[in-house]
């Protein structure tokens, strides 16, 4: 049965996902990278820039986990770019250039109305204002037979989780302190959500948490 998933999800020693002061330069907040070395260095990650080489290990086992079977992604805004407020014209197109690595149907929270927007590889954004469980109910249209991955940030994943939308979480904890950023789990009680840890290995760069929903 096809599942709701967050794979991949970098989280810091303290509790905190991405940094502060996101911007053009520091898409992920100022440190937020740090939390992401795990991810780099993997023959996945290289392969989706379309670079050779990278590791093959359990970091990269877990980083082609990360997409693999997935129909349909969701996005909060902030994952989508800089831009805040109303879309003042079509020239943002993300942060990835003209082939984003998701290659299918990717569904970009929002509060403004934009026309989709269809990129090479198999990506087309659509902007969706209705919130995150029509975003869902859109997304899971989409997939069909497969998974739909909630992509992020902190706050999308945080509202998901505390809607009941989400099966399956996959957290690689960094041996980072950010001391500051954005906080995943502040006022989330994961057992009473119904989850508990399935799968847990360690590697040199991070651990890697399963947890999925009873």
């Amino acid at each position: 049965m096809p599942k709701v998933r967050v794979a991949g999800f970098g989280v810091s020693l303290d509790g905190f996902s991405a940094g502060t002061a996101q911007s053009l330069n520091d898409p992920l907040g100022k440190r937020g990278p740090e939390i992401f070395q795990w991810f780099f260095h993997t023959k996945t990650f290289c392969s989706m820039h379309g670079q050779e080489g990278g590791s093959i290990d359990l970091d990269d086992e877990f980083a082609r986990r990360s997409m693999e079977n997935f129909g349909a992604f969701i996005l909060g805004r902030n994952m989508f770019g800089p831009v805040r407020g109303r879309w003042p014209d079509g020239s943002w197109k993300g942060w990835w250039g003209d082939n984003p690595p998701y290659h299918a149907p990717t569904f970009v929270l929002t509060h403004y109305e934009r026309e989709p927007l269809v990129m090479k590889g198999g990506t087309t954004f659509y902007f969706v204002t209705g919130g995150v469980e029509e975003a869902l109910r859109l997304a899971k249209e989409a997939a069909g037979d497969k998974d739909v991955k909630i992509g992020g940030g902190v706050s999308t994943v945080r509202q998901c989780l505390q809607a009941g939308l989400i099966d399956s979480l996959h957290f690689v904890l960094a041996p980072v302190v950010l001391g500051q950023g954005e906080s995943l789990f502040t006022d989330l009680d994961l057992p009473a959500l119904g989850f508990s840890v399935s799968e847990h290995k360690a590697t040199e760069h991070a651990t890697h948490f399963v947890l999925e929903k009873g």
